[in-house]
């Protein structure tokens, strides 16, 4: 795949260290499958991966044979195809240096509001304040030692597996570039790729 993106570029002489990584497509419908720059999500998110430095495995891999490697683990999202190289590696070192769970986020930029259940009735509350709050983009990256600590491959829904893996170990959260951004919809896709085609705002 060509690099039109502006931002993935990796410095080959920072010594990006190693690590396994897996690219998550199943329980997300057809979607990974769709098109942009003529290639399928699932395609674009595994490209990225691999030129971050980071070697692609996949869920044939044992549990036991990823621990065993004692490198650092990234997830990344079919959802988020356009993530760039050089952030997941950024993140790889990022999640070795502070020795915690790093998690790639974008801010979030709709109106969130309480609710709450009265009578089986659904009640909006007060607005919260956005500045407080992030949406779990994509990569999520477990050094050696989470790695270490749990039983089986985290799976699912990124916002899922971010919440249960901040409930036992350090988390750190990095701000994705704006074309690290997650698809939720055809039309996201769409967006995404315009996006993508201006440099400029691909930082």
């Amino acid at each position: 795949m060509d690099d039109p993106y502006g931002t993935n570029q990796i410095d080959e002489d920072a010594g990006v260290p190693p690590a396994l990584g897996i690219v998550a497509e199943a329980d997300r419908g057809s979607l990974p499958f769709a098109l942009i720059h003529g290639e399928p999500l699932v395609a674009a998110a595994t490209w990225s991966l691999g030129e971050s430095g980071v070697t692609p495995v996949d869920f044939t891999m044992s549990w036991e044979g990823a621990v065993a490697a004692e490198e650092p683990l990234v997830l990344h999202d079919s959802l988020c195809p356009l993530t760039p190289p050089a952030f997941i590696a950024h993140c790889v070192s990022t999640a070795l240096e502070r020795k915690a769970v790093v998690i790639g986020v974008r801010p979030v930029t709709d109106t969130v509001k309480t609710a709450t259940d009265e009578d089986g009735v659904s009640v909006l509350g007060e607005t919260l304040d956005r500045s407080a709050l992030v949406s779990v983009a994509s990569p999520i990256v477990l050094p050696p030692a989470v790695v270490a600590a749990l039983d089986e491959w985290p799976s699912g829904d990124f916002a899922e597996i971010a919440g249960s893996l901040a409930r036992r170990f350090p988390v750190v959260t990095v701000e994705a570039p704006s074309i690290g951004r997650r698809v939720g919809s055809p039309e996201d896709v769409r967006l995404l790729e315009a996006l993508s085609e201006d440099d400029s705002t691909a930082v």
